[in-house]
């Protein structure tokens, strides 16, 4: 047996409209926003009491998702958003972009930093990754012999 596809990542989050904005910015599509809540949430969770606003982004060619969660109960329990690229667990996305100098300043608005420097992995990438809002860790990839956007 194998799997059909990956349905979404998920992040959560601790101000929901930065963060959407921030990947709107970036060229995702807002699919919807709501609150998520009652037994079966909590069921699939583990967390009685859940109670969580999301918002599912698509990327312009509708393969992936990207779910962002804000979660008004129970509290957040910890906070990885200043871990460095190394640190165990789940950690970023890695987004393939047009154009990455345009995209680092289009998101450069939104306070995203450069964590390291772009870098061309021979004649096939030039690669990079960013911290967005809340340290959210991004990797961002440019394809090369692809024709940029005009």
């Amino acid at each position: 047996m194998t799997i059909k596809r990956m349905d979404n990542m998920g992040i959560v989050v601790e101000v929901m409209d930065t963060v959407v904005s921030f990947f709107t910015d970036l060229g995702l599509d807002l699919e919807g926003r709501m609150t998520i809540e009652g037994e079966w949430a909590e069921r699939i969770t583990g967390l009685p009491g859940m109670r969580c606003e999301i918002a599912m982004l698509v990327t312009p060619d509708g393969h992936s998702r990207l779910e962002l969660s804000r979660f008004e109960a129970p509290p957040m329990v910890s906070d990885h958003r200043n871990a460095p690229v190394n640190a165990l667990g789940y950690l970023r996305v890695m987004f393939t972009v047009e154009d990455i100098d345009d995209t680092l300043a289009r998101l450069g608005k939104h306070g995203a930093e450069l964590v390291g420097e772009v870098v061309q992995y021979e004649d096939a990438y030039r690669l990079c990754y960013i911290r967005g809002p809340e340290g959210i860790l991004l990797g961002l990839a440019q394809e090369l012999g692809q024709p940029t956007a005009p």
